[in-house]
């Protein structure tokens, strides 16, 4: 019987078989932060236990850091002590640690990636649901508990049980103004927050063949807002060219020896999963959400469901049956673990260059890592942003969440490029209508709810 793709990457990494579906499972990579680091370490502390692979862990500060000045001590108390704590621990444990300053610092799903820390084949975990991310290069990544990180650190293996499989297939080519951030928006929309819950996704067919390998960390990202455990594509040759010259990137091993493992993580023809869904790409157009979560989104030209959870659209102020193009918004948040590579920035670029944002609206742009910063400075990126009056910023997960100084007031609107549209997320009281960064940028410059492809020309995708 054919193997799945994440039984093949599983099964390698099996150190003890507990029952029928529990596993101790070996963890490849582990990486840490600031949040949910503290009361691990203090419990290596208490039991006087040492970080069994250091080589196997890195750390970084990205939640709680300010994205101005970050040459100054952090002005919030809060998040000063959880960076601060953060430094002191990985000091003691002899953590390799990519905090403020560090020219590889970043956001922990930014980093990963782009350093060659991951890699296909590998199971990798940090303090964070959005590790899922990490499967856009054909690994096992998720997301784990405080208590879980503590045990990571301590064994380097987990106690898992094995999650149920789940294909989602997507295939034709998306049209103009649809990016892989709508494609799983889409998705959201139609099987829920919880339509893949104790699953881990892969995610094939010919549009995610087609997208490019930051495109399937958009996609593998929001996974979790499906309720999956985790989401992965099958590593190509796409992949294959994103990895080469990595800085992480195994030195004792050749490439091509590499590769040839590589090119064995696929799922077999035979390979059966527990529940497969299928759309097809011409299905998709930009999208928006209206509510709060994540799965509560609409194609950009349509109206609110009248369905629509009443709960949700008292907390956004929003009517069921009333389209969303034109409604006034305040604030722009591009950045996140979801949407803040260099891709990402040059697509948003690309269509602000030239113009203005609306006098009304705090438009921000915050590069994931201080290695897409340095090439989006390079390209002149910052510049354009600049011009057109968006303020670009320094890295950190920023407006993401309401854990650092960039949050939105209380009763605004923002269109943001993030993964998660919660009451409250990105600051007490704050309306967040979740959407690619094409769109984020065309409602920046409008000031409202904006389809994109008007203001697109015939050139442009």
């Amino acid at each position: 019987m054919g193997k799945t793709l994440l039984d093949k990457i599983w099964d390698k990494h099996v150190v003890k078989q507990i029952d029928a579906v529990t596993d101790v499972l070996y963890i490849d990579r582990h990486f840490v932060h600031e949040v949910t680091s503290p009361q691990a370490f203090s419990e290596l502390k208490e039991k006087g236990l040492p970080v069994f692979r250091i080589n196997n862990t890195v750390a970084t500060a990205d939640h709680n850091v300010p994205t101005k000045d970050q040459h100054l001590p952090i002005q919030e108390a809060l998040s000063r002590k959880q960076v601060d704590t953060l430094i002191a621990n990985c000091k003691e444990f002899g953590v390799e640690l990519y905090g403020l300053g560090h020219p590889f610092q970043g956001i922990v799903h930014v980093i990963g990636p782009e350093l060659g820390l991951t890699l296909p084949g590998i199971t990798a975990v940090c303090g964070d649901s959005h590790t899922s991310t990490h499967g856009a290069l054909g690994a096992v990544a998720f997301g784990i508990g405080t208590s879980q990180v503590a045990q990571t650190l301590a064994a380097q293996c987990l106690i898992m049980k094995r999650p149920k499989k789940m294909r989602i297939s997507v295939n034709g080519s998306l049209g103009k103004g649809v990016t892989p951030k709508d494609v799983i928006l889409y998705i959201a929309s139609q099987i829920s927050t919880s339509g893949a819950t104790d699953h881990f996704i892969e995610f094939a067919g010919t549009t995610f063949e087609a997208m490019s390998i930051e495109g399937r960390m958009t996609v593998c990202n929001m996974s979790i807002e499906l309720g999956a455990r985790g989401g992965l594509v099958a590593p190509d040759q796409k992949t294959f060219d994103y990895l080469k010259g990595r800085k992480f990137l195994p030195k004792d091993q050749d490439l091509e020896q590499l590769q040839a493992y590589w090119k064995t993580l696929y799922s077999d023809n035979e390979a059966t999963f527990d529940k497969e869904v299928t759309f097809h790409a011409s299905d998709i157009d930009p999208m928006i959400t209206y509510g709060t979560n994540p799965g509560l989104g609409i194609k950009i030209q349509d109206q609110v469901p009248l369905e629509a959870p009443k709960k949700s659209l008292e907390y956004m102020a929003v009517e069921a049956g009333q389209s969303l193009i034109g409604k006034r918004i305040e604030n722009v948040f591009i950045g996140s673990c979801t949407n803040a590579r260099i891709e990402d920035l040059r697509l948003a670029a690309s269509l602000v260059k030239g113009r203005t944002t609306a006098p009304h609206v705090n438009a921000m742009v915050i590069p994931g890592s201080k290695q897409v910063e340095k090439q989006a400075i390079e390209e002149g990126l910052d510049k354009i942003f600049e011009a057109a009056g968006f303020q670009f910023r320094q890295p950190g997960c920023s407006a993401c969440l309401g854990m650092n100084e960039d949050k939105v007031p209380k009763g605004e609107y923002c269109v943001s490029t993030s993964n998660r549209n919660f009451e409250g997320r990105q600051g007490v009281g704050a309306r967040t209508m979740l959407a690619s960064p094409l769109t984020a940028a065309a409602c920046a410059i409008t000031g409202t709810i904006t389809d994109v492809r008007e203001m697109m020309s015939y050139e442009e995708v």
